[in-house]
């Protein structure tokens, strides 16, 4: 024991110190926050009518908390000061039993009795965190000997000497790797130069499949289109025919609830006369048993007591009646309105169950419209590609001119140049394996795009679908608006009712036990009778006569709610018809733009074809001219391989035949814009002369002839390779 405190007067609660455990400070019962130094009280500061239980102090010695018995957590100012100055926080409905603050002095923990665990954050008053005290970083730096570093240098040293011994070794066996892959080749490229002849057969072959698939793909498409266009106007017909009952069910309610009203106010006025009359028949009847009650009352003086008894008994039995009567009328509208919530509950439900899936269709919808717009923004990626695409096909043009005029001044380089006939002789083997490869991807290609134009009428078939249930979805959501409108209406005017009625009976009961005290005298119980009658039955033929007036205001009501209605939907149609107007306009001129773009692309490439014929004639592709380009090359070369003009020739090719492959990609994904777009609204019609040229070689890949129109997903494209003109319809 280092120190120590007592104090008779006070039971401490709780205690905290200092990092140092030099200065202590405690709560107790006598709602003081007392400083403790040394076994001696220095300072004790009142926390007025609140009894702390517990204490806490932050790390860094800046901050003091306190938690109260009803639940509230103080902060004092801290260090104290000749003037106290604290806040309070809510946050318990117990006593605080324990606090703790984290050890970086962020956040505040408190325990209450209630069996719950709060963790406050800790700001400054304006708003900002606390600054926190960061620890020092480690250092980076490592200690090492001379000795080692010396020794690992020189490690280092050995190792980079044997990564270039191991570098010589292996650039000598890449050598004689090289000189063995290039015998290997040679025998490979003859192997491969009879397979691309049978190729060649295969491909003329496929070609003409693909013409009568073409035919019969476009024969499918106009059935297609036929059987669409009956179908909806086979709809029209029964939407029309449906409207046409709604129209006639709306007319015979309307009459039905015209003639329920008439019966209602009929009921009503019977019901008035009948009570009029019971009324009048009762205050007769009382009347004559009052005077009846008079004279006995004379008569009877000395049997005063057995009738007290008497009054008595009937007192009670009355009483009995009227709390069994107003048992049966709490339970029958406590039954009622219990129905009334059930009814109300599922109703909330379904309403519940429309609105997700509404939300859902919704979100789908946007989804696809998403992708619809992705798509246009491709093929407007796509089209200026291509036009970058020409000028470079145009540069290349000019770059082979200027080397086939710089061939004679490189001739003079031929004996420097031989080394280099090897790895021309490789590159014609890789180019040989890419033309083999890139025939291969055609078929699977072609099977893609008709999957894609399958998957886009599908969707489109979904989107239609779509937007036929979600109309049908809106005006659901519009009639069980309308349905939980009216139910609200009628609980509300249903608990009013109750309420007013049970405020009638008590009223009643009062004003009836008043009259009850005063039987033993005839004149005030004659009095209290007609005040009864007066303040009571006037009031309800009052209550009575208003429901008709409220049912004609409901109806005036509705009928305002559904012309307003009415005039919302004719306005939204105009807007939509407008907006539909609009956009096929758009889209037709866009078709339109396309089109002549497709046009100027096939004549460009029928250009570029007639090029390439001529340098594969020149490279010695071509059956037909390709031995008289040889015959020229050797007398130009005397008989010896030309490294210079192969290489220059090689490149050309390689050039040609990459710009080729990616056109043929691009006109694929640009058929495929068109249609996108094209599928949208079909209602204009375009034509366009197109015109038709000789087929690509096949000894590279095929290029796109510009007669020649692929497959796509608009049913008014038609396909023809031919050489005569013909004409596209493309339906926008």
């Amino acid at each position: 024991r280092i120190n120590e405190n007592v104090l008779k007067s006070c039971s401490y609660n709780c205690v905290t110190c200092t990092e140092d455990a030099k200065t202590i400070y405690a709560v107790g019962s006598d709602r003081k926050v007392k400083e403790i130094a040394e076994s001696a009280i220095t300072l004790e500061v009142d926390s007025g009518d609140m009894l702390q239980t517990s204490i806490a102090l932050s790390r860094s010695g800046h901050m003091l908390f306190c938690g109260g018995q009803e639940g509230h957590v103080r902060s004092y100012r801290f260090p104290f000061s000749n003037h106290n100055v604290w806040e309070d926080y809510v946050g318990h409905f117990g006593p605080i039993v324990k606090m703790q603050i984290t050890l970086n002095d962020e956040f505040l923990v408190t325990a209450s009795d209630d069996g719950s665990i709060m963790v406050w954050i800790i700001q400054e008053r304006d708003g900002r965190s606390v600054k926190i005290e960061r620890d020092v970083p480690w250092a980076e730096e490592v200690l090492i000997t001379r000795s080692d570093l010396e020794e690992k240098n020189l490690i280092m040293s050995e190792l980079r000497t044997r990564v270039d011994e191991l570098k010589m070794e292996n650039e000598y066996q890449l050598r004689l790797k090289d000189m063995n892959y290039s015998e290997r080749i040679k025998e490979l490229t003859e192997k491969f130069v009879k397979e691309m002849e049978a190729l060649r057969l295969k491909n003329q072959t496929l070609r003409t499949e693909k013409e009568r698939e073409a035919a019969r793909h476009s024969e499918e498409m106009q059935e297609i289109m036929e059987l669409h266009t009956r179908e909806l106007k086979d709809l029209e017909v029964t939407s029309s025919h449906q409207l046409n009952i709604e129209v006639e069910k709306n007319t015979e309610l309307q009459e039905k609830a015209q003639k329920m009203q008439e019966s209602y106010e009929s009921q009503i006025s019977e019901m008035n006369s009948a009570k009029e009359k019971i009324l009048e028949e009762l205050t007769v009847f009382f009347e004559n048993k009052l005077n009846e009650k008079t004279q006995m009352m004379e008569s009877l003086k000395k049997e005063n007591r057995e009738q007290v008894v008497e009054h008595e008994v009937t007192k009670r039995l009355i009483e009995e009646d009227a709390d069994r009567e107003i048992l049966d009328l709490k339970t029958q509208y406590e039954r009622r309105l219990r129905d009334e919530r059930d009814a109300n509950a599922r109703l909330r439900g379904e309403s519940g169950i429309m609105k997700k899936k509404f939300a859902s269709l919704q979100k789908e919808i946007e989804e696809n419209m998403e992708e619809l717009r992705k798509s246009h923004g491709e093929t407007q990626k796509l089209n200026n590609v291509i036009r970058g695409q020409e000028k470079d096909i145009q540069g290349l043009k000019k770059e082979i001119q200027e080397r086939d005029e710089t061939i004679q001044d490189k001739e003079k380089r031929i004996y420097d140049l031989k080394r280099k006939n090897q790895e021309l002789e490789k590159y014609k083997f890789v180019l040989t394996y890419k033309i083999t490869e890139l025939k291969k991807q055609i078929e699977p290609r072609e099977n893609d795009i008709k999957n894609y134009k399958e998957q886009i009428q599908e969707m489109e078939g979904e989107l239609e679908r779509f937007n036929l249930q979600n109309g049908a979805l809106d005006l659901n959501m519009v009639d069980l608006k309308e349905k939980l409108k009216a139910t609200v209406g009628e609980l509300k005017t249903e608990r009013q009712i109750n309420r007013n009625i049970h405020a009638i009976v008590r009223r009643f009961r009062i004003d009836l036990y008043n009259v009850t005290a005063k039987i033993q005298d005839p004149k005030a119980l004659k009095e209290g009778i007609l005040e009864l009658y007066q303040k009571h039955i006037q009031n309800d033929l009052v209550s009575e006569a208003t429901p008709n007036e409220e049912m004609q205001r409901e109806f005036a009501r509705q009928r305002e709610h559904l012309e307003h209605t009415l005039a919302g939907v004719r306005q939204k149609l105009a807007k939509d018809a407008e907006i539909h107007r609009a956009e096929y306009i758009r889209i037709m001129h866009e078709n339109m733009s396309l089109i002549e773009e497709i046009n100027k692309m096939r004549i460009e490439l029928r250009n570029s074809r007639n090029r390439i014929r001529d340098l594969e004639a020149t490279m010695g592709i071509n059956r037909k001219q390709g031995k008289r380009a040889r015959e020229i090359l050797e007398k130009i070369t005397g008989h010896r391989p030309n490294p210079v003009i192969v290489q220059e020739l090689a490149e050309a090719n390689r050039a040609l035949h990459e710009q080729s492959h990616f056109m043929h990609l691009l006109q694929d994904k640009l058929r495929l814009g068109p249609s996108a777009c094209a599928d949208t609204n079909n209602a204009a019609v375009v034509e366009t002369p197109l015109s038709t040229s000789n087929t690509f070689p096949s000894s590279l890949p095929p290029l796109q002839p510009a007669g020649a129109i692929r497959p796509s997903s608009d049913p008014g494209i038609q396909e023809d390779t031919s050489r005569k003109p013909v004409k596209a319809r493309s339906i926008v």
